[in-house]
């Protein structure tokens, strides 16, 4: 029989292992770190899949949050919409956190604030200056800003609130530049809906390129907190209500443990191959690999290095927003090179093919594109690289116009030798190894020294040098 008080004891104990063992396993699913991901220089393609391979790996129950830390002139637009949809499609809060102080967000960097659950800045900081660059019809000051035209005073208007917005219509007037224009701005009005943040400052931001210090934007509601590092972010954050994939979630930052993950060698590997000067230099490399395999068939090293070269550098400009008429000019310009160098024109197609090589080398790049911009440098080296080629191909050129033939019939005129057997006006010489009839004027003795004045055929014509027979 079994004690009453014994049963009590042994459902008491099995309360307490089954209470155990539920928060136990509790504790284990809790998230247990805040993920940190750089975004630090220009967006680009190797960024875009830095952060949207690291955002699809995160898991709910070991994240609380992923923080993009950033600071960033802006980038591409397809770049950036590839790093927003993956922000939108994550089952883990991103935070957007422009730091540290004297980091901005620009541009790009303004459109990925806007698209994230929780964005923050760090005091000193800056965001904003979102019009799509390619739209500026207007020159370019040194930051980037647009210049008024004369007598449009900036556009300033001053529209209150110390946000720095301007009123004036500086927008560009042909209908695809409004199309692209019009549509950035509903892109950014849809992000600053979805989480409930300032739409008519990002609109403004987009339209007149203004920008916010942190300070201003966390008045005007544009961000959602300042802090002074992630530990504070953190600790802000903690407990606010957000929407991450429709669904409205708590965070539970505090306590999180950081984690940093830094981009790893394909992300390192992508960023050198589709930085705009090396891409160049590529394609260049990639061209005169396969020249010098063509002059010299068989060297192979050239040939395969010219091959591997000329792949990656098409894999980048693939990516990379280039304009195909300065592409087209430069491949034309390396193409009149190649020419020059099996027709030899005396330097006619060689400088026509610098000419296009420089023209399409200035234009292949936008140069206000802020971080895939071509460096003049690199076109000066590139263009002084192809113009000491054709000057080398030039000279050696001259240099085989002006030596004597050595192969063919005319080979021999001038050839010395030595006279085997005579006999009148006729006989036998030995001339370069070989033996050859000969006539001459002269009456030659063997062992007379020759030098050959005609050739007719099998029949030299000779005359005695007037030197000691050897």
């Amino acid at each position: 029989m079994i004690c009453p008080h014994s049963s009590r004891r042994l459902s008491i104990a099995a309360i307490v292992v089954f209470l155990i063992v539920t928060f136990a396993g509790a504790a284990t699913a809790a998230p247990r770190r805040a993920v940190v991901l750089e975004i630090d220089g220009a967006i680009g393609p190797a960024v875009a899949d830095y952060v949207s391979r690291e955002l699809a790996s995160v898991k709910p129950d070991e994240t609380g949050v992923v923080i993009l830390r950033m600071d960033t002139p802006g980038g591409l637009d397809t770049s950036m919409r590839t790093i927003i949809r993956a922000i939108l499609a994550s089952p883990v809060p991103v935070a957007a956190y422009v730091a540290p102080s004297g980091a901005r967000a620009a541009s790009a960097g303004t459109y990925i604030t806007y698209a994230c659950a929780i964005a923050a800045m760090a005091p000193g900081t800056n965001l904003g200056a979102a019009t799509p660059i390619q739209l500026q019809g207007l020159p370019m000051l040194p930051g980037g800003e647009p210049q008024s035209p004369p007598g449009d005073n900036g556009g300033k208007a001053g529209s209150g609130g110390g946000n720095g917005g301007t009123a004036g219509n500086n927008g560009p007037q042909d209908t695809e530049s409004r199309k692209v224009l019009n549509d950035a701005i509903a892109y950014i009005r849809s992000l600053a809906e979805l989480n409930g943040r300032n739409a008519d400052w990002a609109v403004d931001a987009v339209r007149n390129a203004v920008s916010l210090s942190a300070e201003d934007a966390l008045r005007l509601h544009v961000i959602d907190v300042v802090a002074d590092n992630i530990p504070d972010l953190l600790h802000q954050i903690d407990g606010r209500n957000v929407k991450v994939g429709g669904r409205h979630v708590v965070l539970a930052t505090a306590g999180l443990t950081v984690v940093s993950v830094a981009p790893d060698w394909r992300t390192r590997l992508l960023a050198v191959i589709t930085d705009p000067n090396i891409a160049y230099l590529l394609m260049l490399l990639g061209a005169y690999g396969l020249i010098f395999e063509l002059m010299s068939p068989g060297a192979v090293l050239p040939g395969v290095t010219g091959a591997i070269s000329l792949l990656l550098a098409l894999f980048a400009l693939n990516l990379l927003p280039i304009d195909y008429a300065g592409t087209s000019l430069v491949l034309l310009g390396i193409g009149l090179m190649i020419a020059e160098v099996f027709i030899g024109t005396f330097g006619i197609l060689g400088v026509a093919g610098i000419i296009a090589f420089v023209a399409g080398s200035v234009m292949m790049f936008h140069p206000n594109a802020p971080g895939f911009g071509l460096s003049i440098s690199v076109v000066a080296a590139g263009t002084v690289v192809s113009a000491g080629f054709i000057l080398l191909v030039l000279a050696m050129l001259l240099r085989s116009r002006r030596r004597p033939v050595i192969t063919g019939g005319e080979a021999l005129i001038g050839a010395e030798g030595t006279a085997l057997q005579w006999d009148g006006g006729a006989g036998r010489v030995l001339v370069n190894g070989e033996v050859w009839l000969a006539h001459s004027r002269q009456s030659l003795a063997p062992g007379t020294r020759i030098k050959v004045v005609a050739r007719d055929g099998l029949n030299l014509t000779v005359e005695a040098e007037h030197l000691p027979a050897a």
